[in-house]
């Protein structure tokens, strides 16, 4: 099943236009990856200037192709981070953040990734780790990134980073003409997100900005450049999140009821979030809730 983007405006000082690619219509979340969005290649200037705002229930993962960031939270974190580095902030009962593209790069291409929070963390205090030395594995013709757990078949090379889920994040690089067979967790889905260059996955060509989604009980995976250029592939795979949750805005709860008890707190400035300086100034009010219940889904 092949999983197309929408295209989305970020509320950013820029106005920066991303492809979001979670949740989809056409399948909510991969494991307990809730939300996926490929934002770039683009001009640094013209790129991520996101002021204050919160998240409550999940992670954010933040790892570049290009560019780079500076990010600034409530917990006192001040972390940089390059390509080939992963930004992994732990909300927990809540936390806000700004991001800042810098201007000492002049293209930026990343993409953000969230998690969603079993139930027995959501309420947890948050966190922040910044992973600068992660795992790499060569397969074939795949050079790959372990950002989140571990390859299948290579368990020693798995990423330190702090998860709540059985999951896999990792990425994949394929030199023109380059092919590799993966083998996967028959537990997990998986999702392959094309984000630069031609892939072929299992003969099928899989569109730039596209996923393509394996339900649990796949074995394995073939990968073949076609094209010119060095192919960049993100996989993420989990075992299916038992859990219904309720995501809007950037919190993800499990009713309609703590969605609007986040947002009154938040916008009444009294989430228990402390308040931190940074380079943007200001903070995101959250907008207003649909008239509608939101709805807990898988």
């Amino acid at each position: 099943m092949l999983l197309e983007p929408r295209l989305v405006k970020l509320s950013t000082r820029t106005g920066a236009e991303v492809r979001r690619t979670l949740p989809n219509a056409r399948k909510r979340m991969i494991g307990a990856w809730a939300f996926a969005d490929h934002i770039g290649p683009t001009l640094q200037e013209e790129g991520m200037v996101v002021a204050a705002h919160p998240h409550t229930g999940l992670q954010t993962a933040t790892w570049l192709f290009e560019g780079r960031f500076e990010h600034r939270d409530s917990i006192g974190t001040v972390q940089y981070i390059e390509p080939g580095q992963l930004n992994l902030m732990t909300a927990g009962r809540g936390i806000a953040h700004s991001e800042l593209a810098m201007s000492d790069s002049s293209i930026l291409h990343s993409v953000q990734l969230w998690i969603a929070l079993p139930d027995s963390a959501r309420k947890m205090a948050p966190e922040f780790e910044h992973q600068g030395n992660l795992p790499k594995v060569t397969v074939g013709g795949i050079s790959a990134t372990v950002f989140a757990g571990a390859l299948e078949g290579h368990s020693e090379a798995r990423a330190a980073t702090k998860i709540f889920s059985p999951m896999l994040g990792a990425e994949l690089r394929l030199a023109p003409g380059g092919s590799g067979s993966l083998d996967l967790s028959r537990d997990f889905e998986h999702g392959f997100l094309i984000v630069q260059g031609s892939v072929s996955i299992n003969t099928m060509d899989v569109p730039l900005t596209t996923m393509r989604y394996f339900e649990p009980g796949t074995q394995s995976v073939d990968l073949l450049n076609t094209g010119e250029e060095e192919a960049i592939v993100i996989v993420l795979g989990g075992e299916p999140f038992k859990e219904a949750i309720v995501m809007w805005w950037n919190f993800i709860e499990r009713s309609h009821d703590e969605i609007v008890e986040a947002r009154e707190k938040w916008n009444a400035r009294d989430a228990g979030i402390p308040e931190f300086e940074d380079q943007i100034g200001g903070w995101t009010p959250a907008p207003d809730l649909p008239n509608v219940t939101l709805r807990a889904r898988f």
